[in-house]
């Protein structure tokens, strides 16, 4: 049985448990892109709080590639030392530090979520078609040069990634941007090489796969975002998605990090906890190993997720906003104290490790000195 506490080893790399914390913008960066101290600690304290990999949030590839403004970017070298900042931050206290590389496609040039609409002032978004998502502004459909080009941005941003110091790389390719676009022939209407079939779909995102493996250290494990379907009919499908997970396998993919939707605002989504996992356990049928998410808020269901075999990692999103120590409470629930160690500065708060449960910790609080 598979231990929601026990390593797992990618390449050279070896996390410390099954918890991921999943790339969440926060939409707070500087204009130009820049990490801010909000940054450090909403990703340092969630990896304080025990999770095995901590990703930063998807983080730009190019400026016009941004959702918002207030996102994160490493298109240029003068990226490097503010996300030196963080990911030495995240490995100081025992997570390895991850990035999310990535392009909004036709969902750029946008406000924080809070703030609605368009970006302002905005930009002109890229796409593969000339087609908007929603009532979003009609993006410019991508020459071939261009679509290039955006594979070159992904790889220098790799690079830079790694220069950071980042021991793990995602590739974003679902929930609707860029790389999602181009999957789904809902957003892809291209009839040349780079659209109308599966092989043309799927070609951005192989090549782009291709040349960041060969481009990072051989010895640091490259992961892929996808949407596992659009939800909608005629759209990207799970079936799909398999045959996409075999075929970056071969191309030196580590884990496929699988969600769904985001690509077309008809989708119907059922929400109920671990609504993603069917799509997660579909995938790791291709033989590549897969990160589950979707409402996973419970320890014993997160647990039971592995032990069945449905996936071989557990990534958080919301549910660590909430609760960004959930993985040492997840320990005390299931018994495992002995697999985390609690920060001394909080062992007051949490008694001695392996000797204290969860519930005796809340019946008898430890005083404070």
């Amino acid at each position: 049985m598979t231990d929601l506490f026990s390593p797992f080893t990618l390449r050279g790399v070896t996390l410390k448990n099954r918890i991921g914390v999943a790339p969440m913008c926060q939409y707070c960066a500087k204009p130009d892109g820049f990490p801010t101290d909000w940054h450090l600690a909403h990703l340092v304290s969630r990896a304080v709080g025990g999770a095995g990999v901590t990703i930063a949030e998807a983080t730009a590839v190019t400026p016009e590639g941004r959702i918002s403004p207030g996102d994160l970017g490493i298109w240029s070298d003068a990226h490097v030392a503010p996300h030196a900042r963080l990911a030495a931050a995240i490995a100081a206290v025992g997570s390895v530090p991850g990035i999310q590389i990535a392009h909004a496609g036709r969902k750029a040039s946008r406000n924080a979520p809070w703030l609605h609409g368009p970006a302002d002032p905005s930009w002109t978004c890229i796409a593969p078609s000339a087609e908007a998502f929603g009532d979003f502004a009609v993006p410019q459909a991508m020459t071939e040069a261009q679509i290039g080009a955006t594979i070159a941005d992904f790889v220098a941003a790799a690079k830079r990634a790694v220069q950071a110091g980042y021991r793990f790389i995602e590739i974003h390719a679902a929930h609707g941007y860029l790389m999602h676009q181009f999957l789904s022939p809902l957003s892809n209407r291209r009839n040349d090489g780079w659209g109308g079939d599966f092989d043309g779909r799927t070609r951005i995102v192989t090549e782009t796969c291709a040349a960041v493996r060969a481009a990072i250290p051989a010895d640091l494990p490259l992961a892929i975002r996808v949407s596992h379907t659009d939800w909608v009919e005629g759209g990207w499908t799970t079936e799909e998605t398999v045959e996409l997970a075999r075929r970056v396998k071969a191309l030196g993919i580590d884990l496929v990090d699988v969600s769904s939707g985001g690509n077309d605002p008809r989708q119907k989504i059922a929400l109920v906890p671990g609504y993603q996992v069917p799509g997660a356990a579909a995938v790791r049928e291709a033989g590549v190993p897969v990160a589950a998410v979707g409402l996973i808020t419970e320890p014993e269901h997160a647990q039971s997720i592995l032990s069945e075999g449905k996936a071989d990692l557990i990534f958080l999103a919301r549910e660590l906003l909430r609760n960004p120590y959930w993985p040492l409470h997840a320990a005390a629930k299931l018994g495992r104290t002995d697999a985390l160690a609690i920060p001394p500065q909080y062992d007051r708060a949490w008694g001695a490790l392996g000797k204290v449960t969860m519930d005796m910790a809340v019946a008898q609080p430890q005083p404070a000195l």
